[in-house]
């Protein structure tokens, strides 16, 4: 199986356009697919259950923060236009993005419908507004940009104005234009705050940073979580890049293997998807073969609570 620093390696031999084949991505996901019987019923990618429900979808996703803020030429959507290719075809599906992204809603509601794949995604986003008619007018706004009619799940971005935008969400959510509401908050020192709102409000889903170095959320969220019913989108699962020049050079353990990892992307994201609280990784990537890497850790088994130890004890050695 190749790693992903192979992989890289063997784009810049063969040329750096040679990575929005999707011929090649298909090959490198044949080959990077888990074996059967490596547990991943009927090699489908594992599948989490939204507890208010017990809706299950696909427990790799993509985030957008700050990578799909861009130009809407062809030069910067190919790649864009690939990880979404790649996430449908492993079997992923939920896209988390935001109004204050800039461009980022824009150009996943061209991309998905030029793909003619729109309505197979669960689509997230965000209201940050003061005040209920920017709140809104914003979420107006999202809904033309995605070219959709229905949202999956709004969430009440760094908690901001809440209470009222809350009460929106509910008559959304009644009327149909969404059919989750969820809150957010983009500091791991937000979690009381977070929690203050879960123990008191009818919230579907909740999203906050969770990362192999950054568990705060270990403590207190996630339990809270599971006692409420509540959905966890986990993000910043690499720390933005921080964690893999932390282990640049450095092996990975061999009984990683164990439960199918093969890549430091695959280590990290298998350990936050082994919390039983985690309904959702979204990494976020603008790269293909990072996409395929990411999209790998839905395969095979996760880590168990010995697993999880050797994990975080190895990860804090190196």
């Amino acid at each position: 199986m190749l790693s992903r620093r192979q992989f890289l390696k063997s784009l810049l031999a063969g040329g750096a356009g040679l990575y929005l084949s999707s011929p090649f991505l298909k090959a490198f996901a044949e080959a990077a697919s888990p074996p059967q019987g490596s547990g991943a019923k009927g090699g489908e990618m594992l599948k989490r259950k939204i507890p208010k429900t017990g809706e299950e979808i696909p427990a790799i996703g993509l985030g957008t923060y700050i990578r799909y803020d861009v130009e809407l030429s062809e030069a910067e959507l190919a790649p864009r236009r690939e990880v979404i290719r790649t996430l449908y075809q492993s079997g992923g599906r939920l896209i988390d993005t935001a109004y204050v992204y800039g461009r980022a809603e824009e150009l996943l509601g061209r991309l998905t419908t030029e793909l003619g794949i729109k309505d197979k995604f669960f689509i997230a986003t965000k209201v940050w507004a003061q005040g209920r008619e920017n709140g809104v007018r914003q979420m107006e706004s999202s809904f033309a940009k995605l070219g959709v009619s229905r949202v999956d799940l709004m969430q009440i971005h760094n908690l901001t104005d809440y209470k009222t935008q809350l009460e929106t969400l509910k008559e959304w959510k009644v009327a149909g234009k969404i059919r989750y509401l969820g809150i957010t908050y983009a500091s791991p020192w937000a979690s009381g705050r977070l929690m203050e709102v879960m123990k008191r409000e009818p919230i579907d889903f909740v999203q906050q940073i969770y990362s192999i170095a950054v568990r705060d959320v270990e403590k207190d969220l996630l339990p809270l979580a599971e006692e409420k019913g509540i959905a966890v989108l986990a993000n910043r699962n690499f720390e933005g890049g921080d964690l893999f020049a932390r282990v640049r050079g450095k092996p990975l353990p061999e009984w990683a293997r164990d439960f199918g990892v093969t890549s430091w992307a695959q280590f990290f994201l298998k350990y936050v998807l082994s919390h039983p609280a985690v309904t959702c990784v979204i990494p976020a990537t603008a790269n293909p073969p990072h996409m395929a890497d990411n999209l790998q850790a839905g395969f095979g088994r996760l880590p168990d609570e010995r697993d999880r130890r050797l994990m975080v004890e190895y990860f804090e050695s190196l």
